[in-house]
Formats: structure tokens, sequence, C-alpha cells
């Protein structure tokens, strides 16, 4: 009896607090141990750096919340793959113990890069989030000689079949323009971390000069697959698809697993009132690349990356937080403006 009355009691106390005002809620998808102190993940400068010093238990989701009381920022690891940060984000979304109808979403996670469009080290805001899950396949011993992929839009029955489906079913996503913009223009001139022993890696990359440039700023949008894909030839399907799904506007630069799940909740919960999908941006920073360089086999390249060892780990790591927290720290100092408006 005394085990149930102090349930209840601390059930009426989580409704009828007040809830917790977010300004800014950062976005990462894996830490390898602790949130600090240890090797880095995604979560972990986020946490050491932005002061997200309050732990709140989160058992709906991947890992406890941290917040930062003073700022408004709240940290989540969402986990890795399209489910979890899905799941993550929704549970999040409907915790009563959070005000998030104001807040500004931040995806900042790492990724492969297109030796074409961008090199290790690197960071891109993306206009454009596509999904690389929903489709259907064929697979590579049985397709037509003349089609270039196996993998076929959903509801059609080739590949890049014209025109695309007005509806989509989550297959991608449209940010905010005028929000990009100001992230963009606002970061486009920092001075990134870079290191001399990833020269010797982009080097390999002779026939791309952009993936033998130094770390920089850029724009460039992202592909959301949870298969971990790699290879020229995927690198291809990835520009095909994410030019199909965008009709021509969109330039696939990243490719990353979990940003079309987190646009899903936040679509969703929008229309629940809960949150706003015009305030959501996502940076990814490059830890290598997505294929192999000339006179390397794909299986090759592959077995030469793994989590917490690719090429640019620590400096992608590094350069998505500094890219994103110059964007959140002048969201949380300009607060009384954009509360109400976005910055543009």
């Amino acid at each position: 009896m005394r085990l149930l009355v102090l349930s209840l009691f601390l059930l009426s106390s989580v409704l009828t607090a007040k809830p917790l005002e977010v300004k800014v809620v950062v976005v990462a998808l894996f830490e390898q141990g602790n949130d600090t102190g240890d090797n880095p993940g995604e979560f972990q400068y986020w946490v050491e750096r932005e002061k997200l010093d309050q732990i709140i238990p989160f058992p709906a989701g991947n890992r406890d919340l941290r917040f930062n009381p003073k700022t408004g920022v709240l940290g989540i690891c969402a986990g890795v793959g399209t489910a979890r940060a899905a799941a993550s984000i929704m549970a999040l979304g409907l915790d009563p113990r959070f005000d998030l109808r104001k807040a500004y979403w931040l995806v900042a996670g790492i990724a492969g890069g297109d030796p074409a469009d961008i090199t290790i080290g690197s960071v891109a805001w993306a206009d454009w989030v596509v999904d690389g899950d929903l489709g259907h396949e064929i697979d590579a011993r049985e397709i037509p000689a003349d089609w270039p992929t196996g993998y076929i839009p959903l509801r059609r029955h080739k590949p890049y079949e014209a025109p695309r489906r007005e509806k989509t079913e989550g297959e991608i996503y449209r940010l905010n323009a005028k929000l990009v913009d100001w992230a963009f223009n606002l970061t486009k001139d920092l001075k990134l971390a870079d290191a001399d022993r990833l020269n010797d890696r982009r080097a390999r990359f002779t026939e791309t000069p952009a993936a033998r440039t130094g770390t920089k700023v850029m724009r460039g949008d992202t592909l959301s697959a949870s298969t971990y894909w790699h290879g020229k030839l995927m690198n291809r399907w990835a520009n095909d698809w994410v030019h199909y799904y965008s009709e021509g506007k969109g330039n696939y630069m990243t490719t990353a697993m979990e940003d079309t799940g987190v646009m899903q909740s936040l679509t969703w919960l929008e229309k629940a009132g809960k949150a706003q999908t015009n305030r959501t941006l996502v940076l990814r920073g490059v830890s290598n690349f997505d294929s192999q360089p000339p006179g390397v086999t794909a299986p090759e390249s592959l077995a030469g990356e793994k989590l917490g060892a690719y090429a640019a780990y620590i400096e992608s790591l590094e350069n998505v937080h500094r890219a994103g927290s110059a964007v959140v720290r002048r969201i949380v100092a300009d607060w009384k403006t954009f509360s109400s408006s976005t910055p543009q």
C-alpha cells in the first residue's frame, strides 16, 4: 500500500511540475563508453564543453539525457540506426517533463563522405535528408543488363522511374532553407581542426580534387541508411538516389544512418503540437570516405574502416562540435529573438 501511495505521489509530482523549457536539443547518436572522461563518441564533447552536467533519467530512450539548466540546452544520445533514433526522439517529444515547442534541434554526428565533393575532417550542413532504406531491391545477379542498380524507389517498378511520387512516405525531408543559410553563413569561415597525417589518405584520391583539400565548413546533403554500405558503385547509387528524390535539387555529400528517423519523429511530433520541424538542422562531419581510392578494392577499403578508428574520427568529432556549438550558443544568446522567430 505504501508503495502504491508513493508511486501515485511521484506520478502526480511529474504531472503537476512545470516542464523544463528547452531552447536547443543536441542530438548525438552514439557514445563509446561514459559520457565524460574517456574515449569520445558523438555525445562526449557536447556534454563536457556545453556543461550538460544535469543527468536526467530516460528509461524510454537509448541513454540518459544531459541538461544545462542555465542555457536550456538538452543533449540526447539517440542510438545508432534509424529505428533507435526515431524511437528515442519520439520518447523525448512525448515526455511531459520537457517543453519542446520552441526548441531548435541539431543533429550532430559523423558520417562517410563523397570524395568527389568533400574531404575527411570537413563538416556539411544539409538541406535535404534522404532515406536510403525505403525501397524495393533485386539481387545484383538478377537485375536486367540495362539497369544501373537493383534498388528501386518505393512503389515503382524500375530504377529512378519518373515521375517521382509526389506523396512520399519518409523517403525525403527538406529542411528550412533560410535556417540552413543562417547556420552555414555563421560558420563557413571557422577554422577547423586538421592533421598532417590525413594528407596521405587524401592524396590517394588522385581523380577527385575535392578529397585532397583541407578541412572546411560546407553545405551538402545527407543519405540515411541503416546498412553500412561502401564502395564506388554504391557511391554512384547514393548520388543518383538523392538526385532522384530531390528532383535534381540536392547534392549527396554525406552518408549517415539516423537522420530520416529523427525527421519522421519530429514530423509527427509537430502534428501533435510538440515540436517544430522548421527548427531542425543536420550537421555531419566526415570521418571517412564512403568509397575506395583508385587501385584499391571496395572490400579492402571497407576493411580499413571501423567505429572509433576512422581516418578522421577525432577531427570530425571536434569539427562537428566546433561548427555546431557556434550555432547553439548564438541561438541561446539571442533567445529573446529566436524563441519567436527563426534566424534568417
